[in-house]
């Protein structure tokens, strides 16, 4: 038996239960971890163990430390995207094919597509966060405006609250934290303009930037 028992759709079971993810990742690393250090006998063995916990579910509460570079976040990155899935499922079952035939350089190799295949679905899957945070903040914007323009100063308040909440600089969002707060007291009615003036005039390194966002 080998890790070619270990299907894309296996893998999204896995991936969906962070202990399973654990105890697939815990395997995974300790097989990396055998092929790196030439041991062809244990390699085998680990991939015998891979396969056999992944098709009967079993689990752990926490994973090893990576040998391999792959983690649960990374599986769970990979189990969500069909082709990644599907490139794992093969490496994984190209692996077990390799260290059944007794060849650790292959192996080796093997593991090394593994890993890509990882990193390049976490380099998208971040991508794709980032582009989502960044069409989630225009449309912010976009709110904050529509409300300033209409004299609706609890609707700029929430939207600049929000704002806050995904800002990735601290001292954007206590500067936005606390117009919103005024702006939803009604004590700081204004105009765009005066918004921006009163988060420009922050001491802050990160102000400039803020500024440049909300312009």
């Amino acid at each position: 038996m080998s890790t070619s028992g270990i299907t894309s759709s296996l893998l999204a079971q896995i991936a969906s239960s962070p202990s399973a993810a654990n105890q697939f990742v815990t395997n995974l690393n300790q097989l990396a971890q055998d092929i790196q250090s030439g041991n062809l006998s244990a390699a085998q063995q680990d991939s015998v163990t891979l396969s056999e916990d992944a098709l009967n579910g079993a689990t752990s509460s926490t994973a090893t430390t990576s040998a391999s570079g792959i983690t649960a976040t990374q599986l769970s990155n990979i189990a969500s995207s069909t082709t990644a899935a599907n490139s794992f499922a093969g490496e994984l079952s190209q692996l077990g094919a390799d260290l059944n035939s007794g060849n650790l350089g292959l192996a080796e190799d093997d593991m090394a597509s593994l890993e890509s295949t990882a990193q390049n679905t976490a380099s998208s899957a971040s991508s794709s966060t980032s582009a989502s945070s960044k069409a989630e903040i225009a449309q912010l914007i976009h709110a904050v405006i529509e409300g300033m323009e209409a004299g609706n100063d609890s609707a700029v308040g929430t939207a600049m609250t929000e704002l806050a909440s995904v800002s990735s600089s601290s001292a954007g969002a206590s500067a936005l934290t606390t117009n919103s707060q005024n702006y939803s007291s009604s004590s700081s009615s204004g105009s765009i303009s005066q918004l921006l003036q009163s988060l420009n005039s922050s001491d802050s390194p990160d102000s400039s930037s803020l500024l440049n966002l909300l312009a």
